[in-house]
């Protein structure tokens, strides 16, 4: 419980809204993050973990990905549309790993330029 606890401060302290409707459960307990925000997390780590093998991607790569999670919020924000979850974890998924690698990519550039 304590551990659940952790991750739920933690989603507040990120923004998440952690609407019911948006976040998946198990056990009919809600998860602590929203699906979108859940890919993201997942993106990011997985992306960090691409780095650290050395793989990662160019920038217009970085900027398609943050695109696609912006477009699928943007678009969901306009026609009140409900997508579903499995969507915006994908989504979220995708815009984690392109936040990361533009991050990545600012990092070496300054590295670089220094």
């Amino acid at each position: 419980m304590k551990i659940y606890n952790f991750f739920n401060n933690l989603s507040k302290c990120f923004n998440c809204h952690q609407i019911p409707e948006r976040s998946f459960k198990r056990k009919g307990k809600q998860f602590p993050f929203c699906s979108r925000c859940s890919g993201v997390l997942l993106g990011q780590m997985i992306m960090i973990v691409l780095i650290i093998f050395g793989i990662n991607f160019s920038l217009l790569i970085s900027l398609i990905l943050l695109g696609i999670m912006f477009l699928d919020w943007f678009v969901q924000y306009l026609s009140k549309k409900d997508f579903g979850n499995l969507d915006r974890f994908i989504t979220g998924i995708l815009g984690g790993l392109g936040w990361i690698n533009l991050l990545w990519l600012g990092v070496v550039w300054i590295w670089n330029f220094l």
